[in-house]
């Protein structure tokens, strides 16, 4: 993304946006980050930009579209890129690691249900919480 990304979203083109944008968009495509996580780094590039602007622009991001933000259980917000691609989060409860799939058998099967209920599936999400076997 860029400046020009951000004029779409209606958002002004500003050094703390475009530094977060920048940020998100170098981190893995799956990855996850929390407005902290994002706070550091800034600030071991040598970007001396608020932690209280680091929400602040994600929250824009956020109602823009630009960003997905992820509440998940015992965890802090966490951010990132809206790609426009639909996937699914796995929690593990122990570690804490998220591990993103994508299941064409999920969208098939909640599209039927929907249908059997008269209804068209919209839009929906689904994250697993999960423990590793033990061996």
């Amino acid at each position: 993304m860029e400046s020009l990304d951000l004029r779409k979203a209606g958002l002004k083109v500003t050094h703390p946006r475009m530094r977060i944008l920048e940020l998100l968009e170098q981190k893995t495509p799956r990855q996850h980050m929390t407005a902290e996580d994002i706070y550091r780094q800034l600030l071991d590039q040598g970007d001396e930009i608020g932690l209280a602007t680091v929400y602040r622009v994600l929250t824009q991001f956020e109602a823009a579209g630009l960003v997905v933000k992820h509440n998940f259980e015992g965890g802090h917000a966490l951010y990132e890129l809206d790609r426009g691609d639909h996937h699914y989060h796995m929690v593990d409860m122990s570690s804490g690691q998220i591990t993103e799939f994508e299941s064409p058998e999920i969208v098939a099967l909640l599209n039927r249900i929907a249908d059997e209920h008269g209804c068209i599936l919209d839009e929906h999400s689904l994250v697993l919480y999960v423990r590793k076997k033990r061996q």
